[in-house]
């Protein structure tokens, strides 16, 4: 399962909803920041005990396992495995890489949740999971407080069930009685994403094999972007293995734009009060053309400042939606 914005109570809503007898295990990766009590707060509510994923345990039927902060949270031959990997979507831990180290593992006997959450972290592992002969459920985008992820994985691929949350936890009881489907080829282009996030494999070879050279450079590190062609998706991963659909790209271009405008912003402010510092210097010495002249070039850089505070404005509106002058004309 997969959640992230407005996702806690969907989980929980789920897990409650869950026998102790469930003949399967679970998996959970919720994006969250350097420290987690995401554990804690499930086992309040679960019939199931939630734990911590630990690197090396043998999976189990009858339990959680939630992913831990900083490493994607893998399954590869019936063991948990923890890694470090390239970040994938602007977060780590990622959905994408859990949802498709389960299907290149598991096939048919895959069942991937896609749960409230903003852009569209497990549209493609998702994807990985029908294309490997899983099940895949959605929350229904209404239901959801931040309905994109829903939304990307419906776009992605051929949905099995969608539900409101509440609903979720019994459907997934008797999907998990039923007898699997068969499993599919694992994809070998699956497999090798798989081997990236468990940081197996590396380079610009690599990357030839998964899509083709792009105009874009990674918004992480800088370096080329491949476009790999997935179906309805749009995605890129670089040679160090950063992965990002278009979108989430896009949101890593806005959050980058953003920050050297105000980079700038600060420049062009420091330079026009060291100039009038000086020029105060200047004065004080009698040099009163040359004070005049760097007084000037304060001016100009205060006015520098001021476009470029207006452009974060107009980036910032830009983000949210809000039409700018001439449009509302």
């Amino acid at each position: 399962m997969g959640a992230s914005a407005g996702g806690l109570e969907a989980l929980q809503q789920v897990l409650a909803a869950l026998p102790s007898d469930l003949p399967a295990a679970i998996f959970v990766v919720f994006h969250i920041g350097a420290t987690s009590y995401l554990s804690e707060i499930l086992n309040r509510v679960s019939a199931l005990p939630v734990r911590q994923a630990v690197s090396g345990a043998t999976i189990e039927f009858g339990q959680v396992y939630v992913a831990v902060p900083g490493v994607h949270l893998l399954v590869h031959d019936h063991h948990l495995l923890l890694r470090r990997g390239p970040r994938e979507n602007l977060a780590r831990p990622a959905i994408d890489p859990l949802f498709r180290s389960a299907a290149a593992t598991f096939g048919a006997r895959v069942i991937g949740v896609v749960l409230s959450g903003v852009l569209n972290d497990g549209a493609a592992g998702m994807r990985a999971i029908k294309q490997c002969g899983g099940t895949a459920v959605v929350q229904h985008p209404s239901d959801a407080p931040y309905p994109e992820m829903p939304q990307s994985a419906l776009r992605s691929c051929a949905i099995d069930y969608v539900a409101p949350a509440a609903d979720i936890g019994p459907l997934l009881a008797r999907v998990a009685r039923e007898p699997a489907g068969l499993t599919l080829p694992i994809p070998f282009s699956i497999r090798l994403e798989t081997a990236i996030a468990a940081q197996e494999l590396t380079g610009m070879d690599v990357d030839d094999k998964l899509g083709t050279p792009s105009r874009f450079t990674c918004p992480e590190c800088h370096g080329a972007l491949w476009e790999i062609d997935d179906g309805a998706l749009l995605r890129y991963r670089c040679h160090v293995g950063h992965a990002f659909t278009a979108e989430s790209m896009l949101a890593a271009q806005a959050t980058q734009t953003e920050e050297l405008l105000w980079s700038l912003m600060r420049a062009h402010q420091e330079r026009a009060a060291l100039t009038r510092r000086i020029s105060e210097t200047e004065r004080a010495q009698n040099r009163s053309d040359w004070a005049r002249q760097l007084q000037e070039r304060a001016i100009s850089y205060d006015e520098d400042a001021k476009l470029i505070q207006k452009l974060l404005q107009e980036h910032h509106d830009a983000e949210l939606g809000v039409p700018d002058e001439e449009d509302q004309r």
